[in-house]
């Protein structure tokens, strides 16, 4: 089975500011190494959780340690009043039909 390598982010945004915190969000150019990115808001969009799949832990992490992230990162700060994130490896399961 083939293994998977994702960055999960929480973030939860100050009431009223969704979006400025998703112009801010946007990355200046598509990070090498990532294969595929999801977005998912609450339904009082107050909370933002990212998901990246990346071919290795090594390419999230030149990437997280770039300049690029940095300055995206400070741009999203006065937005977020909390965020958790975590690198995770798994797989994909496989749900039975009927």
């Amino acid at each position: 089975m083939k293994q998977h390598f994702v960055w999960m982010t929480t973030r939860r945004i100050r009431p009223d500011a969704l979006e400025e915190f998703e112009r801010a969000w946007r990355p200046e150019s598509h990070p090498e190494g990532m294969s595929r990115a999801f977005a998912y808001w609450s339904e009082d969009g107050q909370e933002v959780i990212g998901v990246s799949f990346w071919d290795s832990k090594e390419s999230c992490d030149v990437w997280r340690a770039s300049d690029h992230e940095t300055r995206r990162r400070e741009a999203m700060a006065p937005f977020i009043e909390e965020e958790k994130e975590a690198f995770y490896r798994g797989r994909e399961l496989v749900v039975p039909e009927g």
